[in-house]
């Protein structure tokens, strides 16, 4: 299995799922064997970045990057998906 890091495209503008911070998935790390499995399950678990008008969120890389991950890269946080009220 592979890990993969899928996130939010930055910089939509008007086309964004994620413009209401709460009630939304901003971030996943998904074990699974390839891309369109990890972005299947991942948008199979998101929230209101999901639903109309916008909807297969994650699966479209407009919307969402996948990357797969190693153990090459620098260290650090892989994510931290906090959001404060």
């Amino acid at each position: 299995m592979k890990l993969w890091l899928l996130k939010p495209v930055e910089g939509l503008g008007v086309d964004d799922p994620w413009d209401r911070i709460y009630d939304c998935a901003h971030g996943f790390v998904v074990r699974a064997e390839t891309e369109d499995d990890a972005r299947s399950f991942a948008d199979s678990q998101g929230g209101d970045e999901t639903r109309r008008p916008f909807h297969d969120t994650w699966l479209q890389p407009k919307y969402a990057t996948c990357e797969e991950l190693t153990g090459d890269g620098e260290l650090g946080v892989v994510l931290c998906d906090f959001i404060a009220g």
